[in-house]
């Protein structure tokens, strides 16, 4: 599991080996590291060491510091080295030492950015070492220019130290410029905004240098699962499951008018291991449904006994669109359900238009699955003035705000999906790739998340010891599984398109597709991670 944590976190757990005189060894550590990081990615590159140019922006605190000793380091392998100072003064032993290794030292000034940004766009590596992550707000005058000149130039490789510059470490929020990363070496510990968006979008690939801290932190504000983690909590059933214990799935989705939404989320049930899905909704849909997933069973009135329910997608009328004949009818049953879960004590994915029927105070076991626009709606509900704009800037912020406020949790779709509890918890995955923003697709992962409650609180599965054995408090267990959905979600969409990586390359991608990797994405997540 990837743990991350806030920029105060880090400097807290520092203190100790500050106070005690080990502020040099701290910093000779992490300029190691990020050297180290830039020879492994030449070699990787294949780019010959003696004559590759790199430039370092430095600031003037520690930050900067890190960024001129790891330059130093590498102007010893035979790399030529260039040092800009973005302010009048930098950190003197780190600047010392990059002079002596023969670094060429250039200072910015208010007439010199456009230059300097040509100059350092150039060279094989550009390190960003100007904020770090105890700054507040963003660059200011030259530097942003500088700045915001090498984000147009597109330099080949670009190293963010610690934090992009303007990166806030421990929301992810940005303050523009940003100079868009490749890779970004952070120290000690991972810091929560390099995995939360907007921030996650400038960082790259982020690689960890630990540095002598990691004992001394506390518990992390923020988790990310790995392969091994997603296959320890993925149901398996034992040799003598039925259906029925298995998890069964009361699905309300879907209308005359967005019949597709129904045939997605109920399809991605089925194929997400649930060992029943009961569909309500109109004839006309249901058809439909069954042409797709004729293992589904059509519930003409009132659902059979069920593990968990899935209401809202695809739903007609729980807005000013309301034009369907039977939309009336739908959203009743929407509402049915939601009374049956609350009085059964069940847990829920309430999704699209039925969040629009929440009442004001809901249990953890529910889990909404919100957009920003509709995440900026519910917040409205309770007065509050935020518009998507403000959810899309801040996402972290407003996803756990939104936990506290209804008492649910909270999925937060997005290129980062964020998962927080009740509780304050929250969990950050990020596997999709662009191609999967695409209609229906958001229905698949409401089939996904509503089979896996199913299953988890099915008569044969074990409920908590997945979870406690990789320290998830009983309290969290619904968020992390909105969070292993999302993976699966993901994954599926990145092996449905062909993505090379995490975020980049493949294929369009239909809704569809998605669901039909997911079998395959499963097998391969046990057999990897098991």
């Amino acid at each position: 599991m990837i743990s991350a944590f806030t920029g105060t976190d880090i400097r807290a757990a520092e203190q100790p080996l500050l106070d005690s005189g080990g502020g040099a060894v701290l910093m000779q550590r992490a300029a190691h590291g990020l050297a180290a990081a830039i020879v492994s990615e030449l070699r990787a590159r294949r780019h010959r060491f003696a004559g590759s140019s790199i430039t370092v922006l430095a600031g003037k605190g520690n930050n900067g510091g890190d960024g001129l000793f790891a330059a130093s380091f590498l102007a010893r392998r035979g790399m030529r080295t260039t040092a800009v100072l973005t302010a009048a003064s930098a950190h003197p032993e780190a600047l010392a030492a990059f002079a002596a290794a023969g670094g060429r030292v250039l200072v910015l000034d208010s007439g010199n950015a456009e230059e300097l940004a040509v100059l350092c766009a150039g060279d094989d590596v550009v390190i960003d070492a100007v904020l770090g992550t105890g700054a507040r707000g963003g660059l200011r005058g030259a530097a942003a220019e500088l700045v915001a000149a090498l984000q147009e130039l597109r330099p080949r490789f670009v190293v963010a130290c610690d934090v992009p510059s303007g990166v806030d470490a421990d929301t992810g929020e940005v303050h523009w410029p940003v100079l868009h990363a490749h890779l970004t070496v952070t120290f000690g510990g991972i810091k929560a905004g390099l995995l939360a968006d907007p921030g996650e979008g400038c960082a790259g690939r982020v690689q960890l240098v630990q540095i002598g801290i990691e004992s001394l932190l506390p518990a992390p504000v923020l988790r990310r699962f790995s392969t091994a983690d997603l296959a320890a909590l993925l149901p398996s059933p034992g040799r003598r499951a039925h259906k029925y214990a298995r998890g069964v799935l009361g699905v309300v989705a879907g209308s005359e008018r967005y019949a597709g939404a129904a045939v997605l989320s109920v399809h991605a049930a089925a194929v997400s291991g649930a060992g029943m899905v009961r569909y309500l909704g109109p004839e006309s849909v249901a058809r439909q449904v069954l042409a797709r997933t004729p293992e589904a069973l059509w519930e003409a009135g009132q659902a059979g006994r069920v593990q968990a329910w899935l209401l809202g997608p695809g739903l007609d009328g729980a807005g000013p669109g309301n034009t369907g004949p039977d939309a009336g009818a739908q959203l009743q049953r929407a509402r049915d359900g939601l009374a049956a879960a609350l009085d059964g004590g069940l847990p829920a994915v309430v999704d699209a238009g039925a969040l629009d029927l929440l009442p004001d105070r809901c249990p953890p076991h529910w889990i909404l699955t919100p957009h920003a626009g509709e995440l900026s709606a519910l917040l409205g509900r309770s007065e509050m003035l935020v518009t998507r704009e403000d959810v899309e800037s801040r996402p972290l912020h407003f996803v756990r705000l939104a936990a506290e406020h209804t008492g649910a949790t909270v999925l937060l779709k997005g290129a980062t999906t964020l998962v927080a509890s009740p509780s304050g918890a929250v969990f950050s995955q990020s596997e999709g790739c662009p191609w999967m923003a695409t209609a229906g697709s958001g229905d698949v992962l409401a089939g996904i998340l509503g089979a896996l409650l199913a299953q988890r609180t099915g008569p044969g599965m074990d409920d908590d010891g997945a979870f406690a054995a990789l320290g998830i408090a009983p309290e969290d267990r619904w968020a992390a599984l909105g969070a292993v959905a999302a993976s699966l979600h993901g994954l599926a969409g990145s092996a449905a398109s062909g993505a090379t990586g995490p975020r980049f390359g493949g294929a369009p991608v239909t809704a569809l597709g998605i669901a039909g990797a997911v079998s395959g994405v499963w097998a391969s997540v046990m057999r990897e991670g098991g």
